[in-house]
């Protein structure tokens, strides 16, 4: 659940700008890439429930490994002298959120895709599209930072064993698939409850585009697939414990 802020009636001039339609466009093409990968590695005969999960752990791990990683980056990376942004620019939409201070020993620096965007970085653009949103994406907010670092160092590279398990009919695919599935859900839960808390200050669901599209849709699917992934890993670990005990019992009987 998301707190909406007051509504003018008017929707944002810059909602369908090109740098938004590339920004969406480059998800898609992430996620086809995902869909070609299982194509191209999986086996032909591969169960429908393993094909899905194989484009979606795809492209999990490349939206990790690129999008959020170059937040990552342009937390730690990219900056702007403190004193070159007036109070007037933190309420326009070039600048979100400046970060605690003093982040990184730094009281007098400006970090983020903020500060990245503003030296033309095209995915630092990306994330500032976002971040009309949810506007602690602009600046290097502690909660989200310290979850991007498990997620990009640890989630992204299981991701892709699994996917590499899945293409090998592992069966060590479950239980890893449980471990990731586990670590996203806790993981988006720990991103939005901090704003429910706050009754959602940073959150613009103004206009569908911001609420439905980059809050609701986006973040949602990191809930529904991992909950699907758990589904069929328990299921396929089920079985095997079933077949377990039903050899334990036909042992016992002779």
């Amino acid at each position: 659940m998301v707190a909406t802020t007051a509504s003018t009636g008017a929707l944002p001039p810059d909602l369908f700008d090109t740098t938004t339609l590339v920004s969406l466009a480059a998800t898609l093409v992430l996620l086809g890439a995902g869909y070609a990968a299982s194509r191209q590695f999986l086996p032909k005969d591969a169960k429908n429930s393993a094909r899905v999960l194989f484009v979606w752990h795809a492209f999990d791990a490349l939206i990790h490994l690129i999008l959020e990683a170059s937040y990552l980056y342009h937390c730690f990376f990219s900056w702007i002298p403190a004193s070159s942004v007036t109070a007037e620019d933190l309420g326009s939409s070039q600048f979100y959120m400046p970060q605690p201070s003093p982040f990184l020993g730094h009281a007098d620096r400006i970090y983020g895709p903020q500060a990245g965007a503003i030296h033309g970085n095209a995915l630092a653009k990306l994330w500032m599209v976002y971040a009309r949103a949810d506007h602690r994406w602009a600046g290097p907010d502690l909660v989200v930072i310290s979850l991007e670092l498990l997620t990009v160092f640890i989630a992204a590279p299981m991701a892709i064993w699994i996917c590499y398990d899945l293409s090998m009919r592992r069966s060590r695919a479950n239980v890893l698939m449980l471990i990731v599935a586990t670590g996203e859900l806790y993981g988006g839960f720990m991103t939005f409850c901090p704003e429910w808390l706050v009754l959602s200050e940073n959150l613009d669901c103004s206009n569908f585009m911001y609420k439905w599209v980059y809050i609701v849709f986006f973040n949602t699917l990191w809930v529904w697939l991992p909950l699907y992934a758990m589904y069929v890993a328990i299921s396929e670990i089920s079985d095997a414990f079933a077949v377990r005990d039903a050899l334990a019992k036909v042992k016992k009987s002779n």
